[in-house]
């Protein structure tokens, strides 16, 4: 069975899937209806050919995947809302919006036009401002706990080992501690078992596509909940290429070695998505091995999901994909 394009992730309580040109959010509502939100989408690298050479069409597909994956949440999260602050927000705008009213009043303007123009523009601005900060908090967190940290911890033994290989190795060996650590407690929250939960829901969506297998809740719930194309597979990976490119590079001073490390972040980036995307498409007994690391820690990151979780993540795949003619040809095509 010839793989589809397509990858997804978990929100709050729904699941997003991404499919070329187009990605859908499906959201079980508070009143159990489940809502789908299709978006079009035009990857940067295929805007641009000279970022579809490898390494930079990692580093790009990184960067837009975190963006999309703050879009999704922000849109899903809108309806679990904490009650008091959205009133307090409304009424906040209310009153701003009164305001504008007041001015157009004055000047003669269509208030009408002028309401729908200023509802726009704040949920517009209000959209891009959180998801710039929280894509910027995210990199920073990340780059600090994952890259930075673990570089400074191995720099306090610099004066009792002088061998940049066996200093990378312990760097290495810090970042994978820190970074399994950060795993198994975020494993443990309650509030984020049940988006655990929606992952496998994802994953056994894709692995029953993939398979060939009609989506039926019962089809889906048969399939497995781990995939070499996840993203804790990637950042796994990540972990591990930093490991063997960082013990190559010999520095004199700690703060140089910080600095190498920040601006390599990318570059690292770039070479595991060259990894996952090869993994992803390979059955070969090489890329099998390599993948194992990364589906071992996905027995953390992904759950068990409920029937009515799948077929949040069916209706998903199908906001993007018309999987029953996909399946039909690719029978055909045998």
């Amino acid at each position: 069975m010839g793989r589809v394009s397509i990858g997804g992730q978990a929100v709050i309580e729904g699941v997003m899937m991404k499919n070329t040109d187009k990605y859908a959010i499906a959201v079980r509502k508070p009143d159990q209806e489940i809502i789908v939100d299709v978006k079009d989408y035009v990857p940067a690298i295929q805007k641009h050919k000279i970022l579809r050479l490898p390494i930079l069409r990692g580093i790009f597909n990184f960067v837009e995947s975190m963006v999309i994956g703050i879009k999704t949440l922000t849109f899903s999260a809108d309806f679990y809302e904490d009650e008091e602050e959205t009133v307090k927000e409304k009424k906040r705008l209310e009153k701003k919006k009164q305001k504008v009213i007041e001015k157009a009043t004055k000047k003669g303007l269509d208030i009408e036009k002028v309401t729908k123009e200023f509802e726009e523009k704040q949920k517009k601005d209000s959209d891009s401002v959180m998801i710039f900060c929280t894509v910027a908090m995210s990199l920073v967190m990340a780059v600090g706990l994952f890259m930075l940290l673990p570089a400074w911890i191995a720099s306090l033994v610099d004066d009792m080992i002088t061998n940049h290989f066996v200093l990378g190795l312990i760097e290495g060996i810090i970042r994978l501690i820190i970074f399994m650590t950060y795993i198994w407690l975020i494993s443990r929250m309650e509030d984020i078992k049940r988006t655990f939960m929606y992952h496998g829901a994802e994953h056994k969506t894709i692995n029953c596509l993939e398979h060939g297998n009609d989506l039926t809740v019962e089809n889906v719930m048969k399939a497995s909940r781990f995939h070499k194309r996840c993203g804790t597979s990637f950042l796994f990976i990540v972990m591990l290429v930093s490991i063997l490119v960082f013990m190559c590079i010999k520095t004199d001073t700690v703060l140089l070695r910080l600095i190498y490390r920040l601006l390599l972040v990318p570059v690292i980036a770039g070479i595991s998505y060259e990894f996952i995307r090869y993994a992803g498409k390979s059955e070969s007994l090489i890329a099998n091995l390599l993948s194992k690391p990364g589906l071992l820690i996905q027995r953390f990151t992904t759950l068990e999901p409920t029937p009515d979780m799948v077929e949040v993540a069916i209706k998903s795949v199908e906001g993007v994909l018309d999987w029953r003619k996909y399946l039909e040809e690719e029978r055909k095509s045998k």
